[in-house]
């Protein structure tokens, strides 16, 4: 609120310039993509990712948000120097494209039966599936989910861009994913699979025959969050029309009920590579077991899971590995009630 009286009060100070900054789609730079609605997370993903970068000035981060919080994005990323990092702070609703007429997810939304499914509150929705109760969460349909589809599109002149979730915290270096031979595939991720655990078959119904005849329920899952994708190996295979086949024959979630992993695994079933597991070390928020080491050697930590570390559940012993990179200096935190 006080990041948004302050774009209200002066608001030429935070417009956007007429020409956008050139550095925007020089494809000589590193590029990142967040897409957040959490102010103060996504500042801890650009802050630390700048922190741990040897040359911040080649880093360009595209952070794309609702219009409801854009005006305060935009304050909290031009209140300060990014040791000439450059960023640019955009509204969803800026990409005209992303329509109903070609985005299934939005013509999904306006499906009464979806609407009812997520939104109507009544007794049967509590008892009927309780086990899957979590996949009836509305932010599983939010288009800054599925804006990771989109890609290529929004950034046209781009050739790579590496992915970041908000709620990850970059602990070194990134620039060495650029570097990485893609061998001709779309999406750099590093696998979850050990064991029977996190394979095709727990995120897609192998009881569907189109599923069962096109995937492998033993093929390894990969983790959404920190994911390097070659944008010319993308538009080449053609994987955002893949993922609009697919996400159309789902209208009824027959193949699968939980957001965007699933239809990502099938995007990208065969055009994934996978990369050493140090690059994004995942569960910090709600595994305790991760050990010290495993977290110290990781480029990428990740606090998915329910404990966010910015909430009062988030793990003490995981907590400051976050809260290193809140911007306490900045007069709007110290006024919150948001402590280390």
């Amino acid at each position: 609120m006080r990041l948004m009286q302050e774009r209200i009060k002066n608001p030429s100070k935070y417009k956007d310039p007429a020409v956008p900054p050139p550095e925007f789609e020089d494809p000589r730079l590193y590029h990142y993509a967040i897409f957040s609605d959490n102010v103060l997370a996504a500042s801890v993903v650009v802050n630390s990712a700048v922190k741990n970068s040897k040359e911040p000035w080649k880093h360009v981060f595209h952070v794309v948000t609702d219009k409801m919080n854009l005006g305060a994005m935009q304050v909290m990323f031009r209140k300060k120097d990014y040791n000439g990092a450059h960023i640019e702070v955009r509204a969803v609703e800026d990409y005209t494209f992303l329509n109903s007429s070609y985005v299934p997810v939005l013509r999904q939304l306006e499906s009464a039966k979806l609407l009812e499914f997520y939104f109507q509150n009544k007794m049967e929705n509590a008892t009927k599936d309780t086990t899957n109760m979590k996949f009836r969460n509305p932010k599983y349909l939010s288009m800054l989910n599925h804006l990771r589809f989109y890609l290529p599109e929004m950034y046209p002149k781009l050739h790579r861009i590496l992915f970041l979730d908000d709620d990850v915290v970059v602990q070194r270096d990134l620039t060495g994913l650029w570097k990485i031979d893609m061998d001709g595939k779309v999406n750099g991720a590093v696998e979850t699979c050990f064991g029977s655990f996190h394979r095709y078959t727990q995120y897609m119904n192998f009881s569907h025959p189109l599923i069962k005849e096109r995937f492998n329920p033993n093929a390894c899952g990969w983790a959404y969050g920190m994911n390097f994708f070659d944008l010319d190996a993308w538009r080449k295979e053609k994987c955002t029309e893949q993922y609009h086949y697919w996400q159309n024959l789902n209208e009824n979630r027959t193949l699968w009920k939980l957001g965007t992993l699933p239809p990502g695994l099938i995007t990208f079933y065969s055009t994934t590579k996978p990369l050493h597991k140090s690059w994004h070390v995942l569960g910090l928020g709600y595994n305790p077991n991760i050990s010290m080491e495993e977290i110290r050697n990781a480029a990428v930590v990740h606090f998915n899971g329910n404990q966010k570390p910015w909430l009062d559940i988030g793990m003490n012993q995981f907590r400051p590995l976050w809260t290193k990179y809140v911007d306490y200096d900045m007069d709007y935190i110290r006024q919150c009630n948001f402590k280390a």
